[in-house]
């Protein structure tokens, strides 16, 4: 499906009709005389959302994106320019992706398509591809905005390379999603990815000033409550504007504070996808914070996961792994707390189970810190795959039969129990491969002990060994 730069659905070809009835391009009479540049959309009616009322009508209007839009950004200077290369428009839900690329089609005068990868399907896009080499052979570029861009197959996405080279049309693709993750490498290297922020509190303010100023009248909350709902707002500015309207609409005897707005309008649901880049991004920062010894900010990222929705055995898997990985031997009670957390959970379950999932994240956040044994493994595993089948001493080597002793296996096997100090001093290494050391303690926590039995049984196999 194929929109107007307006976003209005064009209308269908009726039987009969011929070239005359093609979809946009109208009849004959227009595909000749219409070159010139399509007229700024009228602004919205007065019954219109108040988000589509205050949308920008040029780029310089639109808030918290001054990085890209500025005279700087890489927008500001493409426009400057007058020459659009392809991008992908990466960020958070509303913080303006679709406005841009309306506006930056209207900057260079470029004809804007826009369609949507939830709706829109193979036949679609060959439809809006044939209608922009028409448009092309005839002088006019066109401007193809693809929104949710993530959502179209890898097949279809390999669908844009030939008309984005080619110079058919300029795409502009909209995603929550991380680019790296949900789109080609082909279509990224024939288009820049550019990163839109999360709307701050001051952009949002800006936000509700143009609404109060719209409505001609001022939003009926105190300072305070005004405060309160753009933080709520998280970021998201249609939500925001939602948010306003709600307000705008109801006749109120006396402004809102902010247990009044909290009760009178719902707080945004934090944006978090168990499968996607937000679950990866917070679990990253539970598992940085607990490596880096800062409980409040461990106990924060947890709180973020569980009270959205995570999965708590997920939580408890990565807090384990961040014991054996970050602790270790250091605290040998920190793989013991993690277990004991899980166990916890499934008897007492959700939310009394979860008061164990804290305790075990405050008890890693504050524990001594070493990666000696997570170190130690990779080295002994890369070892392991370099050496092969190496044989190890004959001193000790299984010999469960009289033949295997009598070839030498398990000779001269120094019985550890039995030597001073239980410790014998033996060689346990094969004849190919000299002692390596995988294990260096950090010398923090438990491990401090560790290296004095370390040193200690060193010195003792430097003394029988000669």
């Amino acid at each position: 499906m194929a929109y107007t730069r307006d976003f209005r659905e064009l209308p269908a070809a009726s039987p009969g009709d011929g070239v005359a009835a093609t979809p946009y391009l109208g009849a004959m009479a227009d595909l000749l005389t219409g070159l010139e540049p399509e007229p700024t959309p009228a602004p919205a009616a007065a019954d219109a959302p108040l988000a589509d009322r205050l949308r920008p009508q040029r780029l310089a209007e639109v808030v918290g994106q001054e990085h890209l839009t500025g005279p700087d950004g890489a927008i500001g200077r493409m426009v400057a320019a007058g020459r659009l290369s392809s991008m992908i428009l990466w960020g958070p839900p509303g913080t303006g992706k679709t406005t841009i690329a309306r506006l930056l089609a209207d900057a260079v005068s470029l004809r804007f398509v826009a369609i949507s990868a939830v709706f829109s399907g193979v036949a679609d896009l060959k439809k809006a591809f044939a209608e922009a080499r028409d448009h092309a052979r005839l002088g006019r570029r066109t401007l193809l905005f693809v929104d949710e861009i993530h959502r179209f197959n890898r097949a279809q996405q390999d669908g844009f390379l030939p008309y984005v080279e080619d110079g058919t049309v300029t795409l502009v693709g909209a995603t929550t999603e991380n680019p790296s993750f949900e789109l080609n490498a082909a279509v990224l290297s024939r288009a820049q990815v550019l990163i839109l922020h999360r709307l701050g509190a001051e952009a949002l303010g800006k936000l509700l000033d143009r609404a109060e100023a719209l409505e001609g009248r001022p939003l009926p909350l105190t300072q305070e409550a005004r405060a309160a709902m753009i933080a709520q707002a998280d970021g998201d500015g249609r939500f925001l504007l939602n948010q306003a309207e709600t307000l705008f609409s109801v006749d109120l005897s006396a402004p809102l504070d902010p247990a009044g707005l909290s009760a009178f309008l719902q707080r945004r649901v934090a944006v978090y996808d168990k499968d996607r880049e937000g679950h990866y991004n917070l679990i990253s920062a539970l598992h940085k914070s607990i490596r880096g010894s800062d409980p409040q900010a461990a106990l924060y990222y947890l709180a973020r996961m569980l009270t959205a929705g995570e999965e708590p055995l997920y939580v408890l898997r990565r807090l384990t792994r961040a014991a054996v990985e970050d602790i270790g031997l250091a605290d040998p009670q920190a793989l013991v707390q993690c277990i004991a957390a899980k166990d916890t959970y499934d008897f007492l379950g959700s939310p009394e189970g979860e008061l164990a999932i804290a305790q075990a994240c405050l008890y890693l956040a504050t524990a001594p810190k070493s990666n000696a044994a997570y170190m130690a493994q990779k080295k002994a595993w890369r070892t392991a795959k370099e050496t092969g089948s190496l044989m190890p001493p004959d001193n000790i080597l299984n010999a469960p039969t009289k033949l295997m002793k009598q070839i030498g296996y398990g000779a001269d096997y120094a019985y550890d129990h039995d030597a001073p100090d239980g410790f014998s001093g033996a060689n346990y290494w094969p004849a190919e491969l000299p002692p390596q050391t995988f294990y260096a303690p950090s010398g923090r926590g438990f491990e401090k002990r560790l290296q004095e039995r370390l040193d200690y049984w060193d010195q003792l196999r430097r003394e029988r060994n000669g």
